[in-house]
């Protein structure tokens, strides 16, 4: 078995993980951890090959920017005052 594990910094870390959550499959495990003062979301990938591994691991990552563009841009919005 072939395996990843991603871990993406981010203020917003719970709400990119639930976002994320969704689009998981059976072979993956996403969830917050708190390390070095810093939230972060974690994600682990299992494969039985590397191109399919590989395949997940790049569609997971887009996943994440997508995510955390759309939170980023919300909270813009959110955050102003008129």
């Amino acid at each position: 078995m072939k395996r990843a594990t991603i871990r993406t910094r981010s203020e917003h870390a719970e709400t990119i993980a639930r976002a994320i959550r969704p689009d998981n499959t059976d072979e993956m495990v996403t969830h917050v951890e708190n390390a070095d003062d810093a939230d972060r979301v974690r994600t682990t990938i299992e494969r039985e090959t590397t191109g399919g591994l590989q395949t997940n691991v790049d569609d997971y990552v887009v996943n994440v920017d997508v995510a955390t563009q759309v939170v980023e841009h919300a909270n813009q919005h959110t955050n102003t005052q008129p």
